[in-house]
């Protein structure tokens, strides 16, 4: 870990909550909230999520699945995220979340008036923003948790 933790203190809840109590608790909330809140497919939502896992190389993020009413994606699904041009294991929608969360964290100048005109042709304009809020947030934290080493020290909070 690139922090000093006091011994006996979970390094998340100390990073995340004790640190920085003013912005901690309200970025941990918005992380939170993306899960619990999404009106997004389960398969769309985990090719964004898993292609910025892999963009921030986050261990935890890497290794989590998301889960909802009992089910996940499929084993093979990491796999199929990282050869989102070319897999046949997509839909439209999901191909798209995944080119969207590359091109959001890699190339955000690069997303052309050809790729909008192919997102609003497959997803609502709330859905969309709903996926950039997700992005920002898997982004942001997850990179933030990479950064600071405690990607390998990373639960959610409901897991615990």
């Amino acid at each position: 870990m690139n922090i000093d933790v006091p011994d006996g203190k979970d390094p998340i809840e100390y990073v995340w909550g004790e640190m920085v109590p003013g912005i901690g608790p309200a970025a941990a909330g918005f992380s939170l909230a993306v899960y619990a809140h999404t009106t997004l497919g389960l398969r769309e939502f985990e090719a964004a999520r898993l292609r910025i896992a892999q963009i921030n190389g986050c261990v935890f993020c890497l290794d989590w699945r998301t889960e909802r009413d009992g089910e996940r994606v499929e084993a093979e699904f990491a796999d199929a995220v990282t050869d989102w041009r070319t897999t046949d294991r997509f839909d439209d929608r999901t191909r798209l979340a995944a080119e969207y969360a590359e091109r959001y964290a890699l190339d955000p100048h690069g997303l052309d008036e050809p790729f909008w005109e192919r997102m609003s042709a497959h997803y609502a304009q709330r859905e969309i923003v709903e996926l950039s809020m997700s992005l920002g947030s898997w982004l942001a934290f997850g990179r933030l948790n990479h950064v600071l080493g405690l990607d390998t020290r990373c639960v959610l909070p409901s897991q615990r």
